[in-house]
């Protein structure tokens, strides 16, 4: 979303004067932060609320009949009016904050001494004395009311928005004759055109770094632009046109901003059709300087695209909510979609009880989240909400124009909704693994898994490759202080006569190499690697206390017998079978001369152990990916099946380079003129064949 911008005053007259050094490193690092913002340039990782209180938890609360005799006491003094209604503790704290459309009503519901409410409804009414009650005109002024008192007042019994703040926007300021591009956070004061809102500060700033290479605007501040003398480095590095200096007039200046102004507000199709365009016709007469710089600016646009990952063809402006709950907490996952573009995702993890349906923290997160924010055309959702049409309403009310708050069926608004779950789920995941501490998780593997000792290292293993063809083996190491990457290691399958998709072959060239190097230590540390050595505590052993791979019985004794060929019998395996569908959180454990093991799916050694298998199927997809890009860019083009010169051609002058092609997504590849939807699938398949 954009705001306003103001025209642009024409520049005044600038007389040379002797040499000025260049950018210097500070200025360089925060030119494009806008000096009125005071908040960090990072956003804060979000944290995971405390455990929620146990049931049994004494809460200083009296007996029930006494929060029965206070509500009651409300209730006959209490309008039939909408409303929002508050309920005290005997400190005069704040235990709820709740909101009706008949305050009477609600309160009553309450007040029944035999109704059949949650635990937690039965706690709250035991620690209540007082209740205080607010009238409104309409119901949609008590849920915006009812918003604003939780965020302000943190009720314990409310769900609670963690880690609010505002979002970063870009500003392409309208104050100078030369526009600005730069960060910008908290009101905005300043003139120009705003644009967002993006997620952090860090999508923020990769997408004026490539706005730069593509459009040439300054990002230094006006003090600094007006004491120039020749072109800073930005100029020399081809990211700004250097108008401090008249590199470049106020005409061609204010096309370059008028372009990028274009590209963000969602005309990217015209923009890099007219640079698309220009680069042809400089190459015909023969200005090949001048096409490679028209080029240069395709790939830095097609690059911001890339950047975004998906980018939907029917959704122009919308912001996408989606929760998972697992293991008592909540993970609502928000993507921003503005001018047909994605701004980026966020995750955030509310505070509420176990009790709390997923619907229920929805509900309540949204109204929470727009309370300081404005809202989009359309909001879409993963879970029904009770009252959508009422925050719909109130949203409108707020917005000045119609908010529509929806759940998709189908469609590509079901896609998103899909995609922005997935991302929910895996980072819950994450977040579940890294709240409990690295050595409380070894030593709960340690006992889970009967092991000898809590082990200090442990390496886990995978094999990646297409049809037997760039074949990689991959090892990761975890330890007391998590994932130790330094000493990660990829093997390059070298076997010959390897027959394609032998993944026990391809395990025993890795195992086999790794091994057999340590069986063979440099002379005089031999100590030092033996497996099961006592080692100071501080030390980090270069022998693994388990080892791990992904993979059922089958491919647990297959290591088995490399280990016994190699002699190795201190060494303890595991292996790690994914459940039914692929389902995680249903998988099934591994050891030799051992019945299965199966988890609780909401087990943290069970999260840490799909985490580190995660880890090694990442790091080993991403090995064998740099070997086929590396494959592929040698081939180029020619190697898709239907793609000829004229498809070529268009691809060529719509992305750049091979490499923006490479990254381009479906719908991106299907813009370009001439290519259809099917041959847009083949070309991303080409490029994004998943591995075995």
């Amino acid at each position: 979303m954009d705001h306003d911008s103001t025209d642009h005053p024409e520049p005044p007259r600038k007389a040379r004067q002797g040499s000025q050094p260049d950018l210097p490193p500070q200025d360089l690092i925060a030119a494009d932060v806008d000096p009125a913002t005071s908040a960090a340039e990072e956003d804060d990782e979000a944290r995971l609320p405390e455990a929620a209180e146990d049931a049994a938890e004494a809460i200083a609360e009296g007996p029930l009949a006494v929060g029965h005799a206070a509500i009651e006491n409300a209730v006959r003094l209490a309008p039939t009016s909408p409303g929002v209604y508050r309920m005290l503790n005997a400190g005069s704290d704040v235990l709820y904050v709740g909101k009706a459309k008949n305050v009477r009503k609600r309160l009553s519901s309450y007040a029944r001494v035999n109704a059949p409410l949650p635990a937690r409804i039965l706690r709250m009414i035991a620690a209540t004395v007082t209740v205080e009650i607010i009238s409104t005109t309409t119901e949609t002024e008590a849920l915006l009311l009812e918003a604003n008192l939780i965020k302000q007042l943190r009720p314990r019994f409310n769900v609670q928005l963690r880690d609010d703040k505002s979002f970063p926007y870009i500003l392409i300021s309208g104050d100078h004759w030369a526009p600005q591009i730069l960060k910008h956070r908290g009101a905005q004061s300043r003139a120009g055109r705003y644009f967002g809102p993006f997620a952090s500060a860090g999508a923020v700033g990769r997408t004026i770094t490539a706005l730069q290479r593509a459009f040439l605007i300054r990002s230094c501040t006006d003090g600094f632009f007006e004491s120039r003398t020749r072109p800073c480095l930005l100029y020399q590095i081809r990211r700004c046109s250097g108008p401090c200096t008249r590199e470049i007039d106020f005409p061609g200046y204010t096309e370059l901003v008028r372009e990028a102004t274009d590209f963000l507000s969602g005309r990217s199709h015209a923009v890099k059709q007219l640079l698309a365009g220009e680069m042809e016709k400089a190459s015909t007469e023969l200005e090949f300087e001048t096409a490679a710089l028209y080029r240069d600016r395709l790939a830095a646009l097609s690059a911001i695209q890339s950047q975004q990952g998906i980018n939907p063809r029917t959704v122009e402006e919308a912001d996408v909510f989606a929760i998972h709950q697992e293991g008592g907490y909540s993970c609502v996952e928000v993507f921003f979609f503005r001018t047909g573009q994605n701004w980026g995702n966020r995750a955030y993890f509310p505070k509420a009880e176990k009790s709390f349906t997923p619907e229920e923290v929805l509900a309540s997160f949204l109204a929470q989240f727009y309370d300081d924010k404005p809202p989009p055309r359309l909001i879409l959702l993963s879970h029904e909400i009770e009252e959508s049409a009422l925050l719909a309403d109130a949203l409108s009310v707020k917005a000045g124009f119609k908010v529509e708050v929806s759940t998709p069926k189908r469609g590509e608004k079901k896609e998103l909704i899909a995609h922005a779950l997935t991302n929910a789920r895996e980072a819950l995941g994450r977040k579940l693994s890294d709240t409990a501490t690295q050595s409380r998780l070894l030593q709960g593997m340690a006992a889970t898994l009967a092991l000898p000792q809590v082990p200090k290292r442990i390496e886990v293993y995978d094999n990646s490759h297409i049809q037997g063809t760039n074949a990689v083996g991959a090892m990761i190491v975890a330890g007391p202080d998590g994932f130790i990457k330094n000493q990660y290691r990829k093997f390059n399958i070298k076997s010959e006569g390897l027959t394609p998709g032998d993944d026990y072959a391809m395990m025993r060239e890795v195992l086999e190499r790794r091994f057999k190097r340590l069986l063979k230590p440099p002379e005089g540390d031999a100590a030092q690697t033996k497996p099961g050595a006592k080692a100071d505590d501080d030390s980090f052993p270069q022998w693994p206390d388990l080892v791990i791979i992904d993979g059922g019985r089958g491919q647990l004794n297959a290591v088995r017998e490399i280990f016994e060929g190699l002699g190795l019998t201190q060494v303890a395996l595991m292996a790690v079978a994914k459940g039914p569908d692929r389902d995680a959180g249903r998988e099934t454990l591994f050891m030799p001369d051992r019945e299965a093991i199966k988890l609780e799916p909401r087990d943290p050694v069970l999260y840490f152990i799909q985490r580190l298998r995660d880890e090694a199927h990442r790091f080993v997809i991403g090995s064998h990916r740099k070997l086929r890009k590396k494959d592929i860019r040698e081939a180029g083009l020619q190697e898709i099946p239907g793609i000829g010169p004229s498809r070529k051609r268009a691809l060529l002058h719509h992305f750049g380079t091979l490499k923006e092609i490479e990254r381009a997504s479906i719908a991106d590849l299907g813009k370009v003129p001439g290519v259809s939807a099917e041959s847009a699938r083949k070309i991303f398949e080409f490029f994004h064949a998943q591995p075995g």
